[in-house]
Order: C-alpha cells, then sequence, then structure tokens
C-alpha cells in the first residue's frame, strides 16, 4: 500500500507539474503576442471584426452607448481597494445590423450602496472609443449560482452577455485607453505572469521527487534491516553448533 501511494503521489504532482509547464509556455506565447499586435496599426471595428486573431490589437470603435445594457464585474481589485469594471455596451455605427462591441470604460470603487452599484453616468450622442481588445477569460469558479444580480456579474463572457441581452456582441472587450472620472483607466497587464507558473512547477515537480526520494531511503532501511537480522541467527546457530 506505501508502494501504490506512493506512485500515486508521484504521478499527480508529475502532472500537475507537466500541466503548470504548459501554462507558462501559454502565457510566454501570450506575452510575445501581446506585444508584436501593440506595435500595428489600430483597426476599426464594424460587424464583421469578428476574427479571434484581433485579440491584443490595438482598435477604434465609433457608435452610441447603450445606457440599458450596462453592466457592473464585481471583486475587481484596484490599489487593494474593490470595485467594480464597468461595462457598457457600444452600438457601431456605418453596419447594417444593431452590432454592439462591449467596451470596459474603467474601474469605479464600492460605496456606502453596496451590494448595489454605484452610480456611472452614460453620455449620448456620437462617440469615439479607442483602447486595445480582449477575450474575457472563461477560467473561473462560481460557487454560487447567483453570479447576476441585475446589473451586477461576478464574471463576465460573451456567450452570458449574448444570452442575457439577446444583443449581437462583437466577440471582443474594448479595454479603452482613457477614462473620466469618477472611472479608472483599466490597462492589460503588462506580465502575462508567467513567472508564477514556473514557480507552481517548480513546486510540483519538488514534491514528486521528494516522495520518490523517501521511498528509495524507506525501502532501502527496510532492505538493509532485512539482511541484518536474517544474518544475525545464522552466526547464533553456528555458535551453538561449535559449543
Amino acid at each position: 500500500m506505501p508502494t501504490i501511494a506512493a506512485f500515486l503521489a508521484v504521478a499527480l504532482t508529475a502532472y500537475l507539474g507537466h500541466w503548470q509547464q504548459g501554462r507558462a509556455a501559454e502565457k510566454r506565447a501570450v506575452q510575445q503576442e501581446t506585444g508584436e499586435k501593440s506595435n500595428q496599426s489600430p483597426v476599426r471595428l464594424d460587424a464583421r471584426t469578428r476574427d479571434a486573431a484581433m485579440r491584443h490589437r490595438r482598435a477604434v470603435a465609433e457608435g452610441e452607448w447603450q445606457a440599458a445594457g450596462q453592466i457592473f464585474i464585481d471583486n475587481q481589485v484596484n490599489r487593494g481597494i474593490a470595485g467594480f469594471h464597468v461595462i457598457t455596451p457600444l452600438k457601431i455605427t456605418d453596419t447594417d445590423t444593431d452590432t454592439v462591441v462591449l467596451v470596459n470604460r474603467g474601474w469605479i470603487a464600492r460605496d456606502a450602496t453596496y451590494p448595489l452599484p454605484p452610480s456611472v453616468k452614460v453620455n449620448a450622442g456620437l462617440v469615439s472609443v479607442s483602447g486595445k481588445l480582449s477575450v474575457p477569460s472563461t477560467r473561473f469558479l462560481e460557487l454560487s449560482n447567483q453570479s447576476v444580480q441585475g446589473a451586477v456579474w461576478q464574471n463576465l463572457t460573451i456567450e452570458r452577455y449574448q444570452k442575457a441581452t439577446h444583443k449581437n456582441v462583437l466577440p471582443f472587450v474594448l479595454l479603452a485607453q482613457d477614462a473620466t472620472a469618477p472611472l479608472e483607466i483599466v490597462n492589460a497587464p503588462a506580465d502575462a505572469g508567467a513567472d508564477k507558473h514556473v514557480e507552481y512547477m517548480l513546486t510540483w515537480y519538488s514534491l514528486s521527487a521528494t516522495v520518490m526520494v523517501l521511498w528509495l531511503v524507506l525501502n532501502t532501511r527496510r532492505v538493509v534491516e532485512n539482511r541484518s537480522t536474517s544474518i544475525v541467527p545464522a552466526e547464533q546457530s553456528d555458535q551453538a553448533n561449535n559449543s
């Protein structure tokens, strides 16, 4: 049983180390892709801008805000303060359909009305928004089925927003490069976080190696002890025969 348990522990920790190694490689690829695309000229968004390869590109969108579709993504921390990301749909002009792009207009702190969102004004009229395209992550854990409470959401995915609003939404979120008070700009992280996964990888591989070493040490000691106990009776038997 100890051998089986050791084998399972080594297999599990080695697998987790390998998985973290893959995640680190993915993050490095994202970092490289982000750097390359940030140097490209901005793309002008329209109803046809749906290629996933457009993520991380700088982009410009012209249209009108739709206040009725504004939502607040909760538990967003800035400078150690919990708050919201304000996501507002922008109806793109010069298209044949009612296509919208979700714009992350910025971060705002919680106020005394929490868990209700703070009041954030939505201006009317034609606007032009510049920023960087991002794709919301679908890797998150929700411990409750109450992840959407009116305009307050715990996590955002394009599919979830489409299902909730029935809008024709581009598969991106535009991180606005400018924000007006009381909002603060939300920037894409400069570091994709590959080093964190390397640390996790080394931890799992170290645990795997530790289990292997312990198994070898304990089993080697057991073999030595067994040999010792088998030699002693033989010596005692020879002494008895000589006497």
